[in-house]
């Protein structure tokens, strides 16, 4: 059979996400953002958009029934599927082996690994070595969507890039360039690991249940070399924390908690280039690591 007459691998419907569902005793909680995608045009919409090439390794958060995953796992890549719900994690290998059992085609290696967590408590050790993701591919939690994301882009350097499905409002966030009404902090700490741009948006009606808000998928390209040691992120995030947590004032009275008093915050803050009388989202993150560097200097000279 020629590749053009070769039926694709079955992808789940409405119906059948609903029968597992039933079968599981399993309702979608708004405590854990569950909303589970219906449409296999929009899942296959997604994977094309990622990127997603053979033999390449996924991380995705959240599989839920696998929708997702069926999308990713056609393709030919390997997927690291992370899922809190115990009914969810154990369940979801048969999904995969039932409709696409060449995933597991090779015992010793499967394309395919569940790991049962919370996705804020995975850890670098819950990735084998030899299967470490080098792509992100979720429908992310809407409720704590910002904090996973900035969770697994700290935890796995090997990210090359990736694409997310979140609420419309944090996807425009997260996008969002310095100056903008939109930019805040996950803005400027997204933009360390790189590039992020607005892929598409998504209809609510892709969901079981239908959510209350819009959704967008936000992709990403990783720098090729790190923006700064882990040194200096630290210190630019907790002067991104302090400038956004009170963005009305002035950086040279927002930074004070972390730079030290009125003088020294205003001199750092001058050597590095920027304007003290600035507001946090005016700078963009590699002007927050001068700051961050300036410090660091003004420290080791014992100013």
């Amino acid at each position: 059979m020629s590749d053009e007459n070769r039926e694709a691998p079955a992808l789940l419907g409405p119906a059948q996400v609903r029968e597992l569902a039933e079968r599981l005793g399993v309702s979608p909680t708004k405590k854990l953002g569950q909303n589970f995608v219906i449409d296999p045009n929009t899942v296959r919409k997604i994977v094309r958009l990622a990127g997603v090439q053979r033999g390449e390794r996924v991380v995705e958060i959240g599989p839920g029934l696998g929708s997702l995953t069926l999308g990713l796992t056609e393709t030919g890549a390997g997927v690291t599927a992370v899922e809190i719900d115990h009914r969810l994690a154990a369940e979801l290998p048969a999904t995969v082996a039932a409709m696409q059992p060449e995933v597991f085609a090779d015992a010793e290696r499967p394309r395919l690994s569940v790991v049962r967590s919370d996705a804020l408590d995975v850890t670098a050790e819950d990735f084998a070595a030899d299967a470490t993701p080098t792509k992100l591919v979720a429908n992310l939690p809407y409720n704590v969507s910002v904090p996973i994301l900035m969770h697994l882009l700290e935890l796995l350097p090997d990210l090359r890039g990736g694409l997310v499905m979140v609420q419309a409002e944090v996807g425009y966030r997260i996008a969002a360039q310095p100056g903008s009404k939109e930019y805040g902090s996950p803005s400027a700490k997204a933009a360390w690991y790189g590039p992020w741009r607005i892929a598409g948006t998504v209809s609510r009606k892709i969901f079981w249940p239908v959510p209350g808000v819009d959704s967008v998928l936000v992709g990403y390209e990783r720098r090729d070399e790190p923006r700064g040691t882990e040194a200096e992120r630290r210190l630019t995030f907790e002067l991104v924390n302090a400038a956004f947590a009170q963005r009305r004032k002035m950086l040279r009275q927002a930074l004070q908690p972390v730079l030290g008093g009125f003088d020294r915050t205003v001199g750092v803050i001058t050597a590095a280039g920027s304007n003290p009388a600035a507001r946090a989202e005016e700078l963009a993150i590699d002007e927050f690591l001068a700051i961050a560097r300036a410090s660091a200097s003004a420290t080791e000279s014992g100013e």
